[in-house]
Order: C-alpha cells, then structure tokens, then sequence
C-alpha cells in the first residue's frame, strides 16, 4: 500500500515538473497570449478612432459564433465556425457596403428566431441566455461605434472584456458547458481580456 501511495505521488510530481506538458494542455492560451501581446506591444501606435472601429465591427461575430454553434449542437462544429466568420467579416470589410457589426447582429438575430420557431438543441432557456448575449454584446458594439471614439472605446471595450467573462462562464459552469468547444472558450476568453486592455490602456 506505502509502496503504491508513494509510486502515485513521484508520478504526480513527475507530470507537475514537465512544462512542456503542461503548455500543451493549455496550448488555447499559448496561441491567445502568442496573437494578442504583439498587439499590446505596438498597440500605442494605433489611432484610437481605427482601433475602436476595427474591434467594434469584429465583437458582434463573437456572440454570432456561439448562437451559431448552438443552433448547430455540435460543439465540434467551433472552430471551423470560427474561421468561415473571420474571412466573412473580413469580406464585409473588404466590400465596404454595409457594416460587418450591423451584418452579424442580423444574422444572430436571423438564427435566434430559427431556433425559437424550430426548435433548439439545448433547450430553450438555453437559447435565452444566448439571445441575451447576442443583444447586450450587438448592442455594445454598435453604439461604441456611433459614438466618438475617445467614448465609444470603452463600450467596446467593456464588450470584449464581458464577452471573456461570458467564454470562461462557459467553460466553467455545467449549465453552459458543451455548447462551444472548450478549447475555444479558453482562447477566445484570453484574447477577449487582452483585446479590452489595450483599447483601455494602450490606444
């Protein structure tokens, strides 16, 4: 018994003493930390006015990817997600027709009925809580972008910054789990928290 207690606890600090292990697990905030800190240290050289319109139009795809992934019910289904978003935002930018914010608000708000009229995967208490994100975060969005960018940047700020309590709240608590990959829900909660401090601190 002394022998097997004693082999458990030098194979628990052998896995503790191996770094490279433990990055692994948490390879989400390597790449987060690995795409944001260059941001945060060049951030200063960003006008404040291009800084909040370039987050301000990307923050509504956030709650769109989940209510999106939601519908879907395949937490798989996040990443690939995640990447059709980025290049159809990009688009939107490119086109410069209509604004990519106003675009993905419509196309959750678009989905969100779907699911009310034809049924929802999760429930629909859970489909609530995603339509609540998907109006306060919209909401922050488009009105930081309206405003004068000296206000506006701390709606939009605010917005990334609760959208990362909102990722780590689902990667947390059993109610919410499963509907985004977890490994999305850490990355995208990091890269949320780093994006609001340099719209606070550094632009």
């Amino acid at each position: 018994m002394c022998a097997t207690t004693s082999s458990s606890s030098s194979s628990d600090v052998s896995e503790e003493r191996r770094p490279g292990r433990a990055l692994l697990r948490r390879w989400p905030t390597v790449l987060a930390l690995a795409l944001t800190v260059p941001g945060l240290v060049l951030g200063g050289s960003e006008e404040a006015a291009g800084a909040v319109r370039g987050y301000g139009e990307f923050l509504p795809l956030l709650p769109l990817l989940y209510v999106v992934v939601h519908q879907a019910g395949r937490a798989k289904a996040t990443w690939p997600v995640l990447g059709a978003g980025v290049v159809f935002a990009f688009a939107l930018q490119l086109l410069d027709v209509v604004s990519p914010a106003g675009v993905m608000v419509g196309v959750a708000l678009a989905v969100l009925l779907w699911g009310a009229v034809r049924g929802t995967p999760h429930g629909r208490p859970l489909l609530g809580v995603q339509a609540a994100g998907a109006v306060v975060f919209g909401a922050l969005a488009l009105t930081g972008l309206v405003l004068d960018p000296d206000v506006g940047r701390y709606l939009v700020a605010a917005g990334w910054f609760l959208h990362g309590v909102w990722d780590f709240a689902h990667l947390r608590m059993r109610r919410l789990e499963g509907v985004v990959a977890p490994t999305f829900a850490e990355w995208c909660g990091v890269v949320d928290v780093v994006v609001a401090v340099e719209l606070l601190f550094l632009v």
